[in-house]
């Protein structure tokens, strides 16, 4: 059984003044992406700042999210590194505090081969007990997870259940699901990318969208499973602009300084990200206009 099917909302980690983690703000945003339909929280990921977080900050914020969320929805963790060790360990921390699924993304800088990156989530998937999103983003990690070795992991070990594809290439993932079939659930992470994914056997987005836009991301999905596949992709299509917007500089500057536009008061970032550039800042506010979220 999935994980979750829909939009799950990839969510920020919002911060006070002076960087320390905000939960009342945290827990405001919760709240909205419940009752605007979100299907999931995905917390500590690369949209929530867990490159800038420290081990004690990040098993702190994946707690306390599990328990303001209260079963409402699945929280899923990322516990991805760099260090199998310590994916290990945080994997288990995070089932233990009673997430229902893990992010993993592949291991970055040092990066790995193929063979590695078999022995690296099979290790997870031993210490484990609950379902495995492998998350794959190569632009971001300079490691590619190829579709034979997803299929192999899908195929031969007990946890992973489910990729997060990010590599932007739709012949790649098309290939996934060819080799995979069933044995694997397939997501979105791109936000432009959602229904191209869903007509390949996809079941959903992780979505930076979300934070914004949660509503009209969850329609998107919903629509494909309703049938109404022109409308699915016609909601796809007029969020281009300002998914397009949302990344024109890096993930999370801002998805973030759209938050903060919106009133919603999610506070800085920690560097070395940085604030965006005026003339992004004025693309951002144009596109958000245009879709009617500002």
């Amino acid at each position: 059984m999935a994980i979750f099917k829909g939009a799950g909302v990839a969510i920020v980690t919002p911060m006070h003044s002076d960087e320390r983690v905000n939960y009342e703000k945290l827990h405001e945003l919760i709240d909205e992406q419940v009752k605007e339909g979100t299907d999931a929280i995905i917390i500590c990921g690369t949209t929530g700042e867990s490159a800038c977080l420290s081990v004690e900050e990040h098993l702190e914020v994946i707690g306390d999210c599990i328990r303001y969320v209260d079963h409402r929805i699945p929280v899923i963790a990322g516990t991805g590194s760099n260090c199998t060790k310590d994916a290990v360990a945080m994997s288990r921390e995070a089932e233990q505090m009673g997430a229902d699924g893990l992010l993993l993304v592949t291991p970055y800088y040092n990066k790995a081969t193929q063979k590695g990156l078999i022995e690296h989530y099979t290790r997870i998937s031993e210490a484990v007990h609950i379902p495995m999103i492998l998350y794959n983003v190569p632009s971001r990690t300079g490691c590619n997870l190829l579709p034979e070795t997803i299929a192999y992991l899908a195929k031969n070990t007990e946890h992973v259940k489910a990729v997060k594809e990010a590599s932007g290439n739709i012949s790649q993932i098309a290939k996934v699901k060819a080799l995979a079939g069933d044995a694997i659930d397939l997501y979105s992470g791109n936000d432009d990318q959602i229904v191209p994914i869903l007509s390949l056997g996809g079941i959903g987005v992780i979505s930076v969208l979300s934070n914004v836009a949660p509503r009209q991301t969850h329609e998107i999905c919903q629509a494909w499973f309703d049938g109404d596949t022109a409308k699915s992709a016609r909601l796809q299509l007029e969020a281009l602009d300002l998914i397009g917007a949302l990344f024109c500089e890096v993930n999370p500057i801002p998805v973030k300084t759209a938050m903060n536009l919106m009133g919603k008061e999610v506070g800085p970032l920690r560097a070395p990200m940085c604030e965006m550039e005026e003339k992004n800042v004025e693309r951002l506010k144009k596109a958000m206009k245009d879709y009617g979220i500002l």
